[in-house]
């Protein structure tokens, strides 16, 4: 296939789907599958590796295709319904909605399809060494080939975006807690006691966490390509490119026994370990093309990396710091949420941009602010029910003095990451959206006072955020928390709250993780409810029964109880708001002045009765 033929194929999706088609069959491949992911199964990724994105027009952030030679297809989550359905609209691709009665998932879809002796193809540089796994046992049944060697969207998409290049700076150590030094050390035990004489990471938030490094190659996300390869004894190599640190860090890291190489350079490393080794990985967090360089005559030892774990439970330091966070960005929601009912009551035009904009420069005014920690969601009355919507310039919507804006916003600090979601009442609102919001919000209270035994993990704790909805024929589609890094990926595991997933993980909250609790109620067409604070895992009592553990909440600003009915609340329920509300006026009025702090009073006053 020529150059002219591949720009004249990506003008449109319609056409990159041909292209994409054409060169399946240049060579022999029966489907090809394109996940959302790159070399280090990151979350939000570089533009380098959004071939999803670019083959489809869908930019949400979760989401597979499949395209065989009569059907292509897009695979998401309840989040992105409404988002795919408009954004697939022409394009050739059709959405698969996952868990949703009828709608196998894509690898049986395709299972279904196949026959003995197809291929199917997907690049090994975004696939992680379990789900090749996988695949290659699903297929194999239909005796069908998996090939991880074509990266088929690759070879059509020739203005495919470059590797980022943006500089790595350290996270100075008045906030980095420990140093990188006693973070290997803790590591390098944990190795010992698995047997393993390296280890590999490949995740961008522990590397980053590890060598106490941050970097900007994701969007939102302080971090930066690398991969880290960790001997038991001796120095460790940062491959990441030495091009992006400068002398005086190269410097650093080499006395703390951390060599800088090309981004490249890992495979060959790899190939070079001992005959006598064991290498330490995590094969739902390694790629393919990456663990196909590991030598047969390596020993492999299987297991989660231990740095996960490490980084998911916060220090007291660390914990100081983001209390701190919590004020500045709480200071900074107040300013920007009273500017927006100011200007809307002086009849001033405002749209979800100005929401997105406002909010920004708010956070910007504050100490140690490093950039958001996602893309602001800002959406008014029916763009609310889209929970991970955003607003672009060729589509967003005017705000009027009546209704809800929903804000899910955060902040990256060198002190901390925030995540917050508050809904505004604009104005006069309707009794079904003041049921709605009351109902998320006697979830969010009920998940927030919970007590539980030590060692019980958040799908377990998942129903006491959901009854409140349940018990009035509700629910939404997405978890009710996840985990919160440290300046750090604002979505962090290994702990989350969720419902129970058959096989999965049951990961103990422990006391220094910090988790979102944000409860939701969508109804497409009409309106959107989440509340949201971030929370960490304390001690709480012990008993006859053992050891128990409760939430401190850890976000501080006002919910707009504009947007409630009071009256489905009860007294606890109440006494809870009134009681949160009085911790936020105390912890913000410090910071504020004038107008800012009339308003955060008037937010805070206790509700009586």
């Amino acid at each position: 296939m020529t150059r002219c033929y591949h720009a004249r194929m990506n003008a449109t999706v319609p056409a990159r789907l041909a292209a994409l088609r054409h060169a399946m069959q240049q060579h022999g491949v029966a489907a090809c599958i394109v996940p959302s992911a790159d070399p280090h199964l990151s979350e939000y990724l570089p533009g380098h590796w959004q071939a999803r994105a670019w083959l489809s027009g869908f930019d949400g952030s979760a989401g597979t295709l499949v395209v065989t030679a009569q059907h292509a297809g897009l695979w998401t989550d309840s989040r992105y319904f409404s988002q795919a359905e408009k954004q697939l609209d022409g394009s050739g691709f059709a959405l698969m909605k996952l868990r949703v009665p009828h709608t196998p998932e894509h690898l049986l879809w395709l299972a279904e399809r196949l026959h003995d002796g197809d291929v199917v193809a997907v690049a090994g540089d975004s696939l992680p060494l379990s789900a090749q796994r996988q695949m290659e046992a699903v297929f194999g049944e239909r005796g069908a080939r998996l090939r991880t060697d074509l990266d088929l969207p690759g070879a059509i998409w020739t203005d495919r975006p470059a590797l980022p290049r943006a500089p790595v700076t350290e996270h100075p150590p008045a906030y980095a807690g420990a140093t990188r030094a006693d973070k290997l050390a803790r590591l390098r035990a944990a190795m010992r006691r698995q047997g393993a004489s390296h280890h590999l990471l490949s995740s961008l938030d522990d590397i980053a966490w590890l060598t106490n490094l941050r970097g900007s190659d994701v969007e939102c996300n302080p971090v930066f390509l690398a991969h880290l390869l960790v001997p038991a004894e001796g120095g460790a190599t940062l491959f990441a490119g030495r091009g992006k640190f400068d002398d005086a860090l190269v410097a650093r890291l080499a006395a703390d026994g951390i060599a800088v190489a090309d981004y490249a350079a890992t495979s060959d490393a790899l190939a070079d370990l001992p005959a006598d080794g064991a290498l330490l990985y995590d094969p739902a967090r390694v790629v393919a093309a990456v663990a196909a360089a590991i030598p047969a005559r390596t020993k492999r030892v299987e297991a989660a990396n231990p740095s996960t774990a490490f980084k998911a439970v916060k220090s007291a330091d660390e914990l100081d710091h983001i209390r701190e966070v919590m004020r500045r960005d709480g200071a900074a929601l107040a300013g920007a949420f009273r500017e927006i009912e100011q200007q809307l009551a002086a009849g001033k035009p405002l749209t979800e941009l100005d929401v997105h904009r406002l909010v920004h420069a708010a956070r910007a005014a504050q100490p140690g602010f490093a950039g958001e920690s996602f893309a602001t969601i800002a959406g008014y009355q029916a763009n609310g029910a889209l929970p991970h919507y955003r607003a672009t310039q060729a589509s967003h919507s005017a705000l009027k003095a009546e209704g809800l804006l929903l804000v899910d916003s955060g902040g990256q600090y060198l002190g901390g990451t925030t995540d917050i979601t508050r809904v505004l009442a604009l104005g006069p609102t309707t009794a079904e959206q003041r049921r709605d919001a009351s109902l998320v919000m006697k979830g969010m209270i009920a998940l927030s006072r919970a007590r539980f035994p030590k060692g019980a993990s958040g799908p377990q704790l998942d129903a006491l955020a959901r009854a409140p909805l349940w018990a009035a024929g509700c629910d939404y589609g997405h978890g009710t928390g996840h985990g919160v890094g440290y300046f750090l990926n604002v979505h962090e595991g290994p702990q989350s709250i969720r419902p129970p997933v058959a096989g999965g993980a049951l990961v103990a909250l422990e006391p220094g993780m910090v988790t979102s609790i944000e409860p939701g109620l969508y109804k497409p067409g009409r309106h959107g409810i989440r509340h949201e604070n971030l929370a960490v895992v304390v001690e709480a009592d012990r008993t006859e029964f053992g050891d128990f553990l409760a939430f401190e909440t850890l976000t501080l600003c006002p919910f707009d109880r504009r947007a409630l009915d009071l009256q489905l609340l009860g007294p606890d329920e109440r006494a809870w708001l009134d009681d949160y509300h009085a911790t936020v006026r105390a912890a913000l009025a410090p910071l504020l002045k004038g107008a800012d702090l009339a308003w955060l009073e008037r937010h805070c006053a206790p509700l009586g009765g």
